[in-house]
């Protein structure tokens, strides 16, 4: 989740250690913790990827900041190993104390040379923080990690939904956040070279209205979640 752009942004260090309590404090609006969130992100992308989930080799998370949501990509998808990727050497110091034990490798990405053999490159609430400018470096990396044949999902936050506007707006590393469109985030995954297979928007409901949320598979294609997943994969030569 922190920002993974090639430059430096120290300040993200500074909120490594309050990470989560400043995460909670935003989507605690909703009604849900955020575990709610991270666990239903990777199991719609298991939905997704149907047969394909099974057998992955390698799992990037592009952004992983303290790794919270690495056990639910390990525990849901049962990858041979995951690599945790971020900017923020205190986040990674974290992650590494809190997931010892599991078959995760991090690092910072100048020292994570893509090398072409990642199954899934997976990244959360990450390109807000990237600057504009900058995007389209981050995704040819993306793309020069991704093997042939394998997938790259990217979750954002939905600038056209209130409510991410409202919770972004209580979270302190959010206030410098540049939204990025669902529309105008699949344009630069396909100028990466990636092929788009679909754009879903999930978390229309919140905790309160819990009971309609089976009905949100029915809404995917509306722009009305919280979030959106851009599910894209890369072209076998």
């Amino acid at each position: 989740m922190t920002t993974m752009s090639q430059s430096s942004k120290p300040g993200f260090d500074a909120y490594a250690a309050t990470y989560d309590d400043a995460l909670h404090r935003g989507v605690s609006l909703s009604g849900a913790r955020k575990e709610f969130f991270a666990e239903a992100r990777v199991a719609w992308l298991r939905h997704r990827l149907g047969p394909q989930a099974a057998g992955l080799g390698t799992i990037m998370d592009y952004g992983c900041g303290i790794g919270a949501g690495i056990p639910f990509l390990c525990d849901l998808l049962a990858p041979r190993d995951v690599i945790g990727v971020d900017i923020s050497s205190t986040s990674l110091d974290i992650a590494r104390h809190s997931l010892a034990g599991r078959a995760v490798r991090f690092g910072r990405p100048a020292d994570m040379a893509p090398e072409g053999n990642v199954q899934l490159a997976f990244s959360n609430g990450t390109f807000h923080h990237i600057p504009p400018a900058e995007r389209p470096a981050v995704l040819r990396y993306l793309y020069q990690a991704v093997a042939p044949g394998g997938w790259l999902a990217i979750w954002e936050n939905n600038p056209w939904n209130p409510g991410t506007r409202l919770v972004m707006s209580r979270i302190p590393f959010d206030h410098d956040a540049v939204k990025v469109s669902a529309p105008a985030l699949a344009r630069l995954v396909r100028t990466a070279g990636f092929q788009v297979q679909r754009v879903d928007f999930l978390f229309v409901f919140p905790h309160a209205l819990k009971f309609l949320r089976p009905l949100e598979s029915r809404l995917v294609r509306l722009p009305l979640g919280a979030q959106y997943l851009v599910l894209a994969r890369k072209p076998v030569p």
